[in-house]
């Protein structure tokens, strides 16, 4: 699993740059991102999925598919684009979208407040 994620957050953001998205299309210089824009998107994704899912729609651009599952799509592409963004930056250098994603797999499967026992207490996570 670490291998996909990793190509897919390499795969993502290198087809984010074919597209243009880090370049000044005027002056073909490199653009500096606004990180707060781009996870705004990713929401608006994820609120698009919502809309897909409550109105059960099929996608407007690949009609054979529902939206709900296209909007996915298009938030996971977006938040794998950002991590390849983020890792190209001195700050962020070594994110490791990837091993993030692991370790916290990993912490959750021991969290008392993930067990479904806890769950159905007063006070516990439902959801």
């Amino acid at each position: 699993m670490y291998h996909g994620i990793h190509v897919a957050v390499a795969e993502c953001h290198a087809a984010s740059r074919a597209a243009g998205w880090y370049t000044n299309l005027k002056t073909g210089q490199p653009l500096k991102r606004n990180v707060p824009e781009m996870l705004c998107l990713i929401h608006s994704e994820i609120s698009e999925a919502m809309e897909g899912y409550r109105k059960n729609l099929q996608d407007d651009k690949l009609p054979h598919r529902k939206m709900v599952g296209v909007e996915l799509a298009d938030a996971l592409i977006r938040i794998l684009d950002l991590a390849g963004y983020l890792d190209t930056l001195p700050e962020y250098e070594g994110l490791d979208l990837a091993g993030a994603v692991l370790e916290k797999m990993a912490f959750n499967a021991n969290r008392s407040d993930h067990k479904p026992e806890n769950r159905v207490l007063d006070g516990g996570k439902k959801f």
